[in-house]
């Protein structure tokens, strides 16, 4: 069965599910247009993301997937804890402000519980995508039972291989272009691989149909990776920008007038990819301590990036971004998608 097939969709492309900036409107105008729509549901609560689900079921009658994180939660460490409030104190200060005292997990995991899993089941939208990592057996078990198709992303071979031996349908193979976070199963080692490469790679030594993530901005690109045994593609950086998504003013700016990208652990204690700003020219020096682990550290830099925005400091902003995206278009969802459906068909 093609994944066409398997997913339902008449084009083989998929929006990323960018927690934080997608929205039921977004996944929807994506699914109404025979692509796959998505909604980054990690860093809901279980009542918010069975609201977003909801809200899209009843905006379109084509299918999507839904988002969840599966890294492991750890218990905070307080006196590296201390350090990296320490270290970020001067930031505070410029602004007039006093660093917290104490940090919060803001973001569970679908591994903590079955919370998730239990609106994913009374939902049942098309597919559920994990980034981080891989749901527990019994969840998986269960997603299968209940006739819903499971992704998972790898950033290199090893994590393919257990995603598939766990019996996950489908592999997102995202390479070190992507925005947003790296989805390693292990946040201390990264093999850096580009996504064309990891898609070579995966569909080598792998069975399962395989989703190339990471720099794909147009048709162009797309049809590079499908040549190179990618079953479909994944966007995310190129619908950032549509009105129907979540992103506010300073982010749909700052993507269209910058075009260098980074990869820094010191926005939320994992890697993630982004455009340059005071994290990268100020915070990431070689001398920074040790991050508190995701997602305590993105509380400490959420709380300082609504102190500077409120005194129209943007610059601390977490605007997530692919390294392409000097190559982005100002194109509302169906309109991109229709361009990209055409410059597929067209290379």
């Amino acid at each position: 069965m093609s994944i066409l097939e398997l997913l339902e969709i008449k084009h083989p492309i998929l929006l990323a599910p960018m927690a934080g900036v997608s929205t039921p409107e977004l996944a929807a105008e994506v699914s109404n247009q025979g692509a796959f729509g998505s909604l980054g549901l990690g860093a809901n609560t279980p009542e918010t993301a069975k609201a977003q689900i909801l809200k899209t079921q009843e905006l379109t009658d084509h299918p999507f997937q839904v988002n969840f994180f599966c890294h492991q939660s750890e218990q905070l460490d307080p006196e590296i804890a201390r350090q990296w409030i320490d270290y970020l104190r001067p930031q505070f200060e410029k602004f007039a402000a006093e660093a917290p005292t104490a940090l919060h997990c803001i973001y569970p995991s679908f591994l903590d519980n079955d919370d998730f899993l239990n609106v994913v089941l009374e939902t049942r939208p098309k597919a559920v995508s994990f980034h981080f990592g891989m749901p527990h057996p019994h969840q998986i078990q269960a997603l299968k039972q209940a006739g819903i198709i499971t992704m998972v992303s790898a950033t290199n071979l090893l994590e393919a291989q257990a995603i598939e031996a766990a019996g996950i349908d489908i592999i997102i193979a995202q390479g070190i272009e992507a925005g947003g976070h790296r989805g390693i199963f292990n946040q201390h080692f990264d093999a850096a691989i580009k996504t064309s490469d990891l898609v070579q790679l995966i569909t080598t030594h792998c069975d399962r149909p395989v989703i190339a993530a990471g720099g794909i901005m147009n048709g162009e690109q797309a049809k590079e990776m499908l040549n190179r045994g990618a079953s479909a593609v994944q966007l995310g950086t190129a619908f950032v920008q549509c009105k129907s998504s979540s992103a506010n003013a300073a982010y749909r700016k700052a993507l269209f007038s910058q075009s260098i990208t980074q990869i820094s652990a010191s926005l939320s204690g994992r890697p993630a990819r982004g455009l340059i700003g005071t994290w990268h020219t100020q915070i990431d020096t070689p001398n920074r301590p040790a991050t508190p682990q995701y997602p305590y550290t993105y509380d400490l830099a959420k709380q300082l990036m609504s102190i500077a925005s409120a005194q129209h400091d943007f610059s601390y902003g977490a605007f997530w971004a692919g390294s392409n995206v000097a190559q982005i278009r100002e194109l509302e969802a169906a309109d991109l998608v229709n361009q990209l459906v055409l410059e597929i068909k067209t290379n």
